[in-house]
């Protein structure tokens, strides 16, 4: 079995038929993101009908959202107590994805609010004892200004981790529960190349992000791109003579850690 920290299963429809998308899964365990009911309420039914395989269910405001929302108080009005409802009603594996998107202009803009609702996330994932799963663009500073907080939770799980290696130990280094996941960037982006080669093979963990991040020549990523993303880790990890550098080992490891990072939820 593979294991996929980060997942967009709703999303994914777009391309895959029902049948195809469930059939695409099997023998892959997964945490999915939704950002409102209707993609929740789809990755419920998908757990519910694969209780064999694990799929986690995850929701948060999506950092990007204020800038992509006509009326920022449907966050505040609708989504943000939907977030409270499901954590209460213990239908939540985790809080995510959050975090911050500073990338450009426009997602600068929206800093306060992108602010604000983070800080209801970490209040309900802390209230409810739930992991964070975390997306960050260019605002590494951010994460780090918050590393109090964030020590406490059960884990905090980096989508598509965009730090350093440095920055990475940094976080370990405060205690926070952190684990780093890697998709098809570990074959075109040297920094992720690095970090997915010399962090420790406790921390890691590796994603699709169906369907947004597709492996070259392909229009969309799947679960079926798994044995690609790992083996590319493989080979990475072997070169830099890091432990753990095997396609069956870092599967193993994968294992036990996608178990840690959510833990409280098995």
């Amino acid at each position: 079995m593979f294991y996929d920290s980060h997942c967009h299963p709703f999303d994914l429809l777009e391309y895959l038929s029902e049948d195809e998308l469930e059939s695409c899964r099997q023998g892959t365990a997964c945490a999915a993101s939704s950002w409102n009911r209707q993609q929740f309420e789809y990755h419920e039914s998908l757990a519910k009908k694969a209780a064999d395989t694990p799929l986690l269910l995850c929701f948060a405001v999506h950092p990007q959202l204020p800038l992509l929302s006509k009326d920022n108080n449907h966050i505040r009005e609708d989504l943000l107590p939907l977030l409270e409802n499901l954590a209460r009603e213990k239908r939540l594996d985790a809080v995510g994805e959050t975090g911050f998107d500073l990338f450009n202009d426009k997602y600068r803009q929206t800093e306060k609010i992108q602010d604000e609702i983070f800080a209801y996330h970490l209040e309900t994932a802390l209230n409810y004892t739930l992991p964070m799963v975390i997306h960050v663009r260019r605002a590494m500073f951010k994460v780090f200004a918050h590393t109090k907080n964030l020590s406490k939770l059960p884990a905090l799980i980096f989508h598509s981790w965009p730090g350093t290696v440095e920055e990475a130990k940094a976080l370990l280094r405060r205690r926070v529960n952190a684990f780093f996941s890697f998709g098809s960037a570990i074959v075109k982006r040297k920094e992720s190349q690095r970090s997915c080669a010399l962090l420790p093979a406790e921390t890691l963990l590796f994603e699709t992000d169906a369907p947004y991040m597709p492996v070259r020549g392909k229009a969309f990523s799947s679960w079926a791109d798994l044995p690609f993303i790992y083996e590319a880790a493989a080979k990475l990890r072997k070169e830099a003579e890091s432990p753990v550098n095997s396609l069956e080992e870092l599967k193993t490891c994968c294992k036990a850690n996608f178990y840690k990072a959510f833990s409280g939820r098995f």
